[in-house]
């Protein structure tokens, strides 16, 4: 089924389906929990098109390529176009804001990194980005200050508040723009606090965006 975007009352968004520009290492405790460094510059990347998907009633894995771990992450889906733009642009540019989640083959992006290799295909294959419907920005007053949470099969996985990041949200989108100009129907995520972890077929997930949105869905095997 192909991907369109949605408001969280299940409405198309008339805005057409772009790609989806990420940020790795936004949140302290995860990068704590991946033993890795925190580095000066923002480490950026991008999944297609093809890797959207929606959340509910279900979405698929991939079947014998290791381990595909969870990263929740607050979504931000993108208007108006944006090059080399202020805050102020990026604020008025923003539709809205959702939950995703950032799929990823862990294995595999071991591998490569072991390798000294991109990792693209750890982060960007078909269906690697499922989507919720987005809340208007109107509706969230405070998208820098809203908690997050996940749970799989009835137990606390991942737990985080946009406070946390170390890139706020326009400033990440502000300096995305200076290397990627972010076109409308574009999404942006804003990085994934610890609690990452395999997800399997079979599995309950519960997302939840402070009062704005609460969905439950299920894992399936491509």
């Amino acid at each position: 089924m192909s991907y369109q975007h949605v408001s969280v009352t299940g409405q198309a968004i008339a805005l057409p389906v772009g790609k989806v520009v990420c940020i790795g290492q936004n949140y302290q405790d995860h990068i704590a929990e991946m033993q890795s460094k925190t580095a000066p510059d923002a480490l950026f990347f991008i999944k297609p098109a093809t890797a959207l998907c929606a959340l509910a009633p279900g979405f698929s894995i991939p079947l014998n390529r290791g381990a595909v771990h969870n990263e929740t992450e607050l979504a931000v889906l993108i208007a108006q176009p944006l090059k080399n733009a202020g805050y102020a642009q990026v604020q008025d540019a923003i539709w809205g804001y959702s939950l995703a989640l950032d799929l990823t083959l862990r294995d595999v992006q071991a591998q490569l990194k072991q390798l000294g290799r991109p990792w693209e295909i750890a982060k960007a294959f078909d269906g690697a980005c499922p989507v919720a419907g987005f809340v208007e920005k109107t509706q969230l007053q405070h998208p820098q200050q809203t908690e997050f949470r996940l749970t799989v099969n009835g137990q606390l996985r991942q737990q985080g508040n946009s406070a946390n990041m170390i890139r706020g949200i326009c400033q990440l989108i502000s300096e995305m723009s200076q290397h990627f100009t972010l076109l409308p129907g574009d999404i942006v995520l804003t990085g994934t606090p610890a609690g990452v972890g395999p997800l399997v077929a079979g599995d309950t997930l519960e997302l939840q965006l402070a009062e704005h949105l609460h969905i439950t869905t299920k894992v399936n095997a491509s």
